[in-house]
């Protein structure tokens, strides 16, 4: 993961922004989700807005996912044990990341947004997930956390990909 140096804001260089991502996508693609988990902070918060409201905010749209940290905690704990019955067995996926922007640096924060492809393979059926990650990013003394993140599908409906019962 990313190391600080003397500059402040080098922890969000794009090539930084970049190695993190892609090791944030392997933790995901290798289903070591605990080890995924820990990029968040305790006051994290991870989102999936409806296809057709891509801009809408939690409070007043009903989202495909709105998770702060204590509901992605459980969310991890369930795919990891084995009460998930539609991951069981597990999806394979595979992500790829492109279009990696650094948007604004402050301090010891980041905004950053990236498109995105996630290949999922279960039961014969490959589906295909592809958006943009909205992130923020902080920096916790010793490395990148997420603070937030948001999954913006391009998708117009989910009735071809099914469930997202796996983490975006």
């Amino acid at each position: 993961m990313s190391q600080r140096t003397d500059d402040p804001t080098s922890s969000f260089s794009r090539p930084a922004v970049e190695d993190f991502l892609y090791e944030e996508a392997a933790l995901l693609d290798e289903w070591r989700l605990s080890e995924w988990l820990s990029l968040f902070t305790e006051d994290a918060t991870y989102s999936i807005p409806p296809t057709d409201a891509p801009n809408a905010e939690p409070d007043d749209t009903l989202f495909l996912v709105s998770d702060d940290a204590p509901r992605l905690r459980s969310r991890v704990e369930q795919l990891e044990g084995s009460s998930t019955w539609s991951e069981n067995p597990r999806s394979r996926t595979r992500r790829m990341i492109s279009n990696v922007r650094v948007v604004h640096v402050e301090a010891d924060r980041a905004r950053v947004s990236c498109n995105f492809v996630v290949y999922r393979m279960r039961n014969e059926t490959t589906s295909t997930y592809v958006g943009r990650w909205e992130h923020v990013l902080v920096w916790d003394g010793e490395r990148i956390r997420i603070q937030d993140r948001r999954a913006i599908l391009d998708l117009e409906t989910l009735h071809d990909v099914g469930k997202i019962s796996f983490i975006l």
